[in-house]
């Protein structure tokens, strides 16, 4: 005999059970996205050492000949995503798309290529004058300014003495930084990050779902950049489309407050969708 898949657990909600059982009624109609950072990889204080959790990959590969199309939606350059998570070349992935910068670039595992438009030059100038500004900011010790293959810019707060405090202080000026620019700041879990305006994670996922024709969608993510992932899978709700919201922590209490499912981290997120790839038919 088999051994049986494990339960799955019960969402909270009524739109979150809708949404799972349309997934696995429907699973070849489905469309399963996921974050990257604190969502398959843990956070950590260096973002340039994230790495996708272990169980990652392989539970990805199970689901994908599962369901109609898995996507990995995230802040970082598409191509740093595919290397950091070990996503090229695996058996299992091979329609695998990840949409970086919020879906301003694209790598397709088909191509293995990176299609993006030209940087907006907001970017390089706010990156010329990020390290005066910081230096005069306050006497913040630790903090790290992330380049994002000249699409955004992000400073991280978290190896900072008091990481809280600097990411504070550090809002309005850089607030003011990306207006005079013509960018925006998006906050994070002790991140605050400089980008060009109208493109989320939002807009990126509900295209794609008009893309690849999805009647189901699963989302996870983890932090305040995914909220308007959230938005879009509500609005498609409202129109028809069942979805499931998953969260990776409970940091942003914003963001587990809404979601269908709470996990404790990517290794409870990655476990999950290891179990979902198991109850689907081959």
């Amino acid at each position: 005999m088999g051994t049986q898949p494990h339960p799955l657990p019960t969402p909270a909600t009524e739109a979150g059970r809708e949404g799972l059982s349309a997934l696995l009624a429907k699973p070849r109609r489905a469309l399963v996205a996921v974050d990257f950072d604190g969502t398959l990889a843990d956070i950590v204080p260096d973002p340039e050492q994230a790495r996708a959790h272990p169980g990652a990959v392989p539970a990805l590969a199970a689901l994908a000949p599962r369901v109609g199309s898995v996507a990995v939606l995230t802040g970082r350059p598409a191509a740093v995503a595919v290397r950091y998570g070990g996503f090229a070349g695996v058996a299992g992935l091979e329609h695998l798309v990840v949409l970086g910068h919020y879906g301003v670039e694209r790598w397709d595992a088909v191509s293995g290529e990176v299609r993006a438009p030209a940087p907006h030059p907001g970017v390089a100038a706010v990156r010329d004058e990020l390290p005066a500004l910081l230096a005069t900011a306050g006497p913040w010790e630790g903090l790290w300014i992330e380049e994002k293959g000249g699409r955004a810019v992000a400073v991280h707060t978290r190896r900072a003495s008091d990481p809280q405090a600097a990411f504070e202080a550090l809002r309005e000026p850089l607030a003011r930084l990306a207006a005079r620019h013509g960018l925006i700041v998006e906050p994070g879990r002790m991140v605050l990050e400089l980008r060009p305006p109208g493109v989320d994670k939002g807009v990126a996922l509900a295209a794609y779902v008009r893309e690849v024709s999805a009647e189901a969608v699963l989302y996870a993510g983890d932090d305040l950049g995914d909220l308007t992932a959230y938005a879009a899978v509500d609005k498609l709700r409202s129109e028809g489309v069942p979805g499931l919201l998953l969260c990776s922590g409970t940091e942003v209490a914003e963001l587990a407050g809404r979601a269908d499912l709470v996990f404790g981290g990517p290794a409870e997120l990655v476990g999950f969708l290891g179990d979902l790839a198991e109850r689907l038919p081959g």
